[in-house]
């Protein structure tokens, strides 16, 4: 009888529950276009394979090292871990509610007469007992607990996302903080060659006037080509303080000298340029896409928990056990006992549940709008960085034709003017126009290498991390 009772109380505990959740349907292929937009600012859309690694992506073996740094000492990632970490807990503790809880138990009861007392003699009695049992477990006939389990898990998936997510940024911050450091060096560099050449300038200008050949407004007109060149080496001496900061902050730790970038030429073939492929398709795969998809799912499973708490719960509590008056003999007589108290909870009134319900449904409708905007903001982001590749190599070409340009007018003006043929101010013009494409050319070199890293973040495919 009592291995009966025992198989029948495992039967009942393996019952499978109804799932009341509402069935799941992926809800973005009307909200983002299923290919990439196309036109003039595009470049020729090919199917080339997805999924760069930022170790494909990162040729540069000095700015390898850093990244590397970045993924195992920024204290972001630190804390996205610490997360998923937290999470998978949580899931843990709610998918225990799903199964019995053990416990056992022993307790001893001894009665003794008091001496010299009244009214007859009194008995001494003694009982030893020690049972195990189930306590409080609820059979999940409607599904509650194993919806419940189900959100936790998927709450669990999307930390994970959210990990993965985290390092991408990383990965893509750094690099981006490495390159703008490059090129505020490369600015600091065009900066001084000008104070190089306003200093010549200065010199022969204030050499001809004191010998009556020019005016004194042509020395000052000298003077601010020299001191704006002087106000921008200031400037750019601060940001290439600043950029190493911006950097070390992202990696975690300080950077050697070594691994710091000399300028962005050097970084010219040490990063690659990603491919998006012909499909929008594969920003389902992008981590912020998959961690929104999988906070729905969770947000779907708390309707079904919701749901099941409009039915009947019904809890069970068992003991098996032995008991005897002498404890010498507790696990080796025959007093043994089982017993099984189940417990029926119906809801009558059902203000709360039918609360828990709208505010579920709520939030399901809460986390399907964010899922849809992530989506859309993940094609408009991989359609913005390919919008500027398919024109950056253009824009390069002609600010490279530009920079040449410039000089030859630099030169020749320069000459002319020594031999007083042309005014200062021709001279001065061609100067400040030199220098300003030497700027304008590093700030494009920076815009490209920096939206080769813009699009591997957008695409997202990394599935090395």
């Amino acid at each position: 009888m009592r291995l009966r009772g025992l198989a029948l109380l495992a039967g009942v505990c393996s019952l499978a529950g109804c799932d009341m959740a509402p069935k799941y349907v992926r809800a973005v292929s009307d909200s983002v276009p299923s290919q990439w937009p196309q036109g003039a600012a595009y470049p020729p859309a090919t199917a080339s394979e997805v999924g760069m690694t930022w170790q494909q992506l990162v040729v540069d073996v000095r700015l390898r090292r850093v990244i590397d740094a970045a993924l195992t000492h920024n204290q972001d990632l630190a804390a996205a871990v610490a997360n998923v970490a937290a999470a998978r807990a949580q899931y843990r503790v709610q998918r225990s509610s799903q199964f019995p809880t053990l416990s056992a138990g022993a307790s001893a009861s001894v009665q003794r007469p008091i001496a010299g007392g009244q009214g007859g003699t009194t008995t001494a009695t003694n009982v030893f007992s020690a049972d195990v049992g189930i306590s409080g477990f609820e059979i999940d006939l409607f599904g509650r607990l194993k919806n419940l389990s189900r959100e936790a898990f998927e709450q669990y998936l999307a930390s994970q996302s959210g990990a993965r997510s985290t390092k991408l940024s990383v990965v893509a911050e750094t690099a981006t903080a490495y390159v703008t450091l490059a090129s505020d060096r490369d600015l600091l560099a065009v900066a001084q060659r000008q104070v190089a050449s306003g200093q010549r300038s200065v010199a022969l200008t204030e050499d001809l006037h004191r010998n009556g050949i020019v005016s004194g407004a042509d020395v000052a007109d000298a003077q601010t080509i020299l001191q704006q060149a002087l106000s921008d080496v200031a400037t750019y001496t601060t940001q290439v303080a600043q950029d190493r900061n911006a950097l070390e902050l992202l990696v975690g730790r300080p950077v050697d000298d070594a691994d710091l970038p000399a300028s962005l030429a050097d970084l010219e073939k040490g990063i690659g340029v990603p491919q998006a492929g012909l499909s929008s398709t594969v920003l389902l795969a992008r981590p912020d896409v998959v961690e929104a998809e999988h906070q729905l799912k969770a947000a779907n499973y708390d309707i079904g928990a919701a749901r099941a708490a409009f039915f009947p719960t019904i809890s069970l509590t068992s003991l098996v056990g032995l008991a005897t008056n002498a404890l010498s003999s507790l696990f080796s007589g025959s007093g043994s006992y089982w017993s099984a108290a189940p417990g029926v909870s119906v809801p009558i009134l059902g203000g709360t549940n039918r609360g828990n319900l709208a505010y579920s449904q709520s939030q399901r409708d809460y986390y399907l709008a964010t899922y849809r905007k992530t989506a859309q903001t993940a094609y408009r982001d991989v359609a913005d960085a390919l919008a500027r590749r398919g024109t950056i190599q253009a824009q390069r070409e002609a600010q490279a034709r530009l920079v040449a340009a410039a000089q030859k007018s630099y030169g020749i003006s320069d000459a002319r003017y020594r031999e007083g043929i042309d005014s200062l101010i021709t001279a001065l013009v061609a100067q400040r126009t030199l220098y300003s494409a030497r700027q304008t050319a590093t700030t494009t070199t920076l815009a490209d290498l920096s939206n080769r890293v813009a699009l591997y973040l957008a695409i997202g495919a990394d599935q090395s991390l």
